[in-house]
């Protein structure tokens, strides 16, 4: 599906429209679309025919393209991942977003919604207009990084709350739920290098137009996306480290539990060996004995008491 839009009125007031289709000087926000959709939009605006699909793919890498005074750029977006109950998981992954700028366009096309877009949509972002077609597009690299920031801290939170749970519990759950926070932070730190590169390609070649205040954005742009960056790689090193300690603690406190066990089992073995010796249908000490049964009993209680004394020094218990 495909929404269009443009912005109309002056300054601080300025408000965005929804259209009913595709018109020059507008917004095309393209979001898992059909063949005849993508069709449809390439030969209305004369978009190359491999630009609308490149961010349709998820293994797309991040790229800057410029053909025909038509630039493409990919990035990679953050997203929260949510099971088939729409319930969130806990873990993060990226996907390609393309964003395709004309000489009265502009587009862009994922294959999920974004939140960045979203903020732009619901009016969130007051200062921006689609006219200005490089601001916007610094607008969104600008709001892109500053989720991730976000996202990375919700990450933090998430993990501080999991590393709680494990202090009490010592599951394989919160391990698991760990390894896959740390899968997340792998697939940020490798997408925010891409859009790292692709950014400082975008700011020495400038294939549009750009104004001095949109220098200044886009290096702010590429200032939060290297803190984004270094946040990532510090947490996943973090993390790496946890999740190590936990499992070495983990096995640790396994192997005690088996070293208890085995002492338990020696010691409850002496009377079964005990009563074994003395069931026998042998001659055997003390059977004519009328106390035989309490000597026997005494002696049995005295073995595994000094059985179990030597593995107490052991440290068995």
């Amino acid at each position: 599906m495909y929404h269009v839009y443009r912005t109309y009125g002056d300054g601080p007031h300025k408000k965005l429209e929804k259209l009913p289709k595709i018109e020059k000087g507008t917004w095309v926000n393209v979001i898992a679309p059909s063949l005849e959709e993508i069709t449809e939009i390439e030969s209305t605006l004369g978009i190359p025919d491999d630009y609308l699909r490149a961010a349709l793919d998820e293994e797309e890498s991040v790229r800057l393209d410029s053909e025909d005074g038509t630039v493409l750029l990919v990035i990679d977006m953050p997203y929260e991942n949510f099971d088939a109950n729409e319930k969130y998981r806990g873990t993060h992954s990226t996907l390609p977003m393309g964003i395709i700028l004309g000489d009265d366009y502009i587009v862009t096309v994922s294959l999920n919604e974004s939140l960045v877009l979203q903020d732009f949509i619901s009016g969130k972002v007051k200062d921006f207009s689609i006219n200005k077609k490089t601001r916007f597009l610094y607008q969104i690299l600008y709001r892109t990084s500053t989720l991730y920031l976000r996202y990375l801290r919700q990450i933090d939170r998430i993990t501080t709350q999991v590393e709680k749970e494990l202090h009490k519990s010592y599951r394989n759950s919160e391990l698991i739920q760990l390894v896959g926070i740390e899968k997340s932070l792998v697939y940020f730190s490798t997408s925010l290098k891409s859009n790292e590169l692709v950014l400082e390609k975008l700011f020495r070649q400038k294939p549009m137009k750009t104004y001095p205040e949109d220098e200044e954005l886009l290096e702010d742009v590429i200032i939060e996306n290297r803190q984004a960056m270094e946040m990532a790689n510090l947490y996943n090193n973090i993390l790496g480290g946890t999740i190590d300690a936990f499992s070495s603690v983990i096995s640790n406190n396994l192997n005690i539990v088996m070293k208890w066990l085995a002492a338990i089992t020696i010691v409850f073995s002496v009377p079964t060996i005990m009563s074994g010796l003395w069931g026998m249908n042998v001659p055997v000490p003390f059977q004519e004995n009328p106390y035989g049964f309490l000597i026997v009993s005494l002696v049995t209680i005295g073995v595994t008491g000094i059985v179990a004394l030597y593995l107490y020094k052991k440290d068995m218990f």
